[in-house]
């Protein structure tokens, strides 16, 4: 299962691929699978990487991997999985960037009641 989803490119390393496992965020046929889990074509693969959740039937197995054109060869996502994911990277794109507010520096005024509130908790 590691080296499948290393060969597949959904993580840079057998290790990580590995980690992710034991970590219960890959399925196979809806099961919770292990590393050395062997993997056939036609399984369906659940696999949460980040934010994300990929589910992808298998179409071929490599102990070897290729480049990302071989890799894309491997599986076929399925049309849910692809309009779940494509509909939250639209969403995260529309998000504001964390930590903004839209207000922009502070105000001399602001700067003030903050330097007096920072005196203060020090005295």
């Amino acid at each position: 299962m590691d080296k499948w989803l290393w060969a597949a490119r959904f993580f840079k390393t057998r290790g990580l691929a590995s980690e992710a496992i034991q970590g219960g965020r890959v399925k196979v046929n809806g099961v919770r699978a292990k590393p050395a889990k062997e993997v056939r074509a036609g399984d369906r693969v659940e696999v949460r990487v980040g934010e994300l959740t990929w589910i992808v039937l298998v179409e071929g197995v490599r102990e070897q991997r290729g480049s990302a054109a071989q890799a894309a060869l491997l599986y076929t996502e399925t049309p849910e999985s692809r309009e779940q994911r494509e509909l939250f990277l639209a969403q995260r794109r529309l998000a504001p960037a964390p930590g903004t507010d839209g207000r922009g520096r502070p105000t001399k005024r602001d700067r003030r009641r903050i330097e007096s509130l920072r005196h203060r908790d020090r005295g």
